[in-house]
């Protein structure tokens, strides 16, 4: 089992940048795939990025591509989210997720592990 907790959340006027932490613990950390997401007030939970267990692997919603950058160092357990030239749409409670498998998840069902989550809020 692991757990996450991200931080790195807070308010940004729009074209700032942000960079949210997810530090895990528990089993090795390299095992897991690991994911962000996020979910807006009224909205479902959606895939922002994805990375694989070695970091070799990355995928990106086509709304962040280009802007947020996702990373991971296996030696500090830790997984980032670099996010540039933010808007207002992307406002949203931001969560760290992992998933016991080598290959990216894209959708919320295919991990196993969560954080408590972390509030973006981007001001026009």
């Amino acid at each position: 089992q692991v757990q996450l907790v991200e931080s790195g959340g807070g308010l940004v006027q729009a074209g700032g940048s942000l960079r949210l932490s997810c530090a895990a613990s528990g089993r090795t950390f390299s095992s897991y795939a690991m994911g962000w997401f996020r979910q807006a007030p009224g909205k479902e939970r959606e895939f922002v990025a994805a990375m694989s267990r070695t970091g070799s692997t990355t995928s990106y919603a086509d709304v962040v591509k280009g802007r947020f950058t996702i990373s991971r160092d296996n030696a500090k357990n830790t997984v980032l989210l670099q996010m540039n030239s933010l808007k207002p749409e992307d406002t949203a409670v931001y969560y760290c997720a992992a998933r016991g498998n080598s290959g990216l998840g894209l959708s919320d069902h295919q991990y196993n592990y969560w954080g408590q989550g972390t509030q973006v809020t981007v001001s026009s």
